[in-house]
């Protein structure tokens, strides 16, 4: 072979090389994409969450408010879709500076699954909870899928059933942790001790014969019942709407000339607001133990 064929022959090596090189350091411009949008959608909602307004297209009362007002919105605190907007910057970050190899697509893989089963159990819990859709985070469930499926369809190399199947039982037990933990959080296991004087407060409520009629669908109901933490399970509350906005009153609703919600009788007098504690044990005369 001569020189000359032997110099081509280096010359396309190295070409290929350096193409395969690029092609394996080029980022997933699809998922970085979407992530984007995710980070642009989350931080938005984060800004309203904050700022105590509501997203476009959702008035008061409306089920997007209601979904922001539940007890479900916040973790730690902080509001859920700050949490979303941390998941999209990883998935976005990843998407873009790690190595096209088998390690950048299994981050990703695993994070996006994640990420959907848990937008998945908090659409279930507006549903089955509070009887309530909110649009925007049925995008951000939408993004996700998105996501999770252009993974799915185009791993990084060809896997073998065995490789999914790992893939599979790593990351449902990964998914299955997080939501698990998010129940546990939500539940009363986890609930912090109550405060001795919203306890007292709610106490002295059911005993004086006063009465909280609200529905769970109503967000101010939702604030009303924030007011008192653990404590609000003790609160005098009756619910006026089980089968939702368009259902029939209960029957003790109708007696009392409930005509919006919250509504307060205390003492024979309706009160058709919020109520602070403050406002409660003074309507009520309730005299704290020294």
């Amino acid at each position: 072979m001569s020189k000359n064929t032997h110099k081509k022959a280096r010359r396309a090596s190295a070409s290929t090389q350096g193409h395969v090189g690029k092609s394996q350091s080029a980022p997933d411009r699809l998922v970085a994409i979407l992530a984007l949008l995710g980070m642009l959608l989350t931080g938005y909602l984060t800004f309203t969450a904050l700022s105590d307004g509501l997203p476009a297209f959702c008035g008061q009362d409306s089920s997007c408010d209601l979904i922001q007002q539940s007890r479900w919105s916040r973790i730690f605190g902080v509001p859920l879709a700050l949490w979303g907007f941390a998941l999209y910057a990883v998935l976005a970050f990843t998407a873009w500076r790690l190595p096209a190899k088998l390690q950048r697509w299994a981050r990703l893989w695993l994070v996006a699954l994640v990420g959907l089963a848990i937008s998945l159990y908090m659409t279930a819990i507006g549903w089955l909870e509070l009887d309530a859709f909110c649009v925007w985070c049925l995008l951000s469930l939408a993004l996700l899928a998105a996501i999770f499926v252009r993974l799915s369809l185009a791993p990084t190399k060809p896997l073998s059933p065995g490789d999914w199947r790992h893939w599979l039982i790593r990351g449902g037990l990964a998914a299955l942790v997080a939501v698990v933990s998010l129940h546990l959080y939500y539940s009363d296991l986890l609930a912090p001790r109550e405060d001795p004087r919203m306890q007292a407060l709610a106490d002295h409520l059911e005993r004086s014969g006063a009465k909280f009629y609200g529905a769970f669908w109503c967000p101010t109901c939702q604030e009303q019942k924030r007011l008192f933490g653990p404590s609000a399970k003790r609160l005098p509350y009756v619910e006026c709407s089980p089968d939702g906005k368009k259902g029939l009153l209960v029957r003790a609703c109708v007696d009392a000339n409930v005509k919006g919600y919250p509504t307060w009788v205390i003492r024979g007098r309706h009160y058709q607001q919020l109520l602070s504690p403050e406002e409660l044990a003074r309507y009520s005369r309730f005299k704290e133990a020294q």
